[in-house]
Parts: C-alpha cells; structure tokens; sequence
C-alpha cells in the first residue's frame, strides 16, 4: 500500500471535470484507489464517491493505491492535482 496527502489546488476542486480527469487517470492503473477527506474514504474511479466528498481547493486529501503498480498510481494522481488539473489557479 502507497499513500501521499496532497492540496487540491484549482479554486474550484474536484467538481465533475475535475473529477472526471482524476478518474480517467486512476482508471490507467491496476491497482486498486482511493481518496480520503477527512474521516470518509471512496473509490478514486467511481464519480459518485468523488463527487460526494465534496472536496473544494484548498482541501487536502489522501490518495491511496493497493496494488502491482501503486506508488505510479499515487505519483501520477498527485501531480494532476498539484496542476490544478489545467484550471487557472
């Protein structure tokens, strides 16, 4: 298991195309993710779970990825969100 916190970035947060691009790229990867706000764990490729966290910028996170290839998976995840997933910051 691999986790890193990270600082969304992007003013808006992980609204539905932010999130969506999240979920394009963890889809990328074998392992299983997940992202943790606060007390609430989801699955980083389900919409849904992202969206109901409800995560706005300047929120911190935890992204976390069990599997074959999971510190890629973090890696890859932390710095789409540390770009501000192409938004204006």
């Amino acid at each position: 298991m691999f986790v890193k916190d990270v600082v969304v970035q992007n003013q808006v947060g992980l609204h539905a195309r932010p999130a969506t691009f999240f979920i394009q790229k963890a889809n990328e990867f074998k392992s299983s993710i997940w992202i943790e706000k606060e007390e609430r764990r989801v699955n980083a490729k389900s919409l849904l779970g992202i969206l109901s966290l409800g995560i706005v910028g300047g929120t911190s996170i935890r992204i976390i990825a069990d599997g074959a290839d999971e510190q890629d998976a973090v890696s890859g995840l932390v710095d789409l969100v540390e770009s501000g997933f192409g938004d204006a910051n």
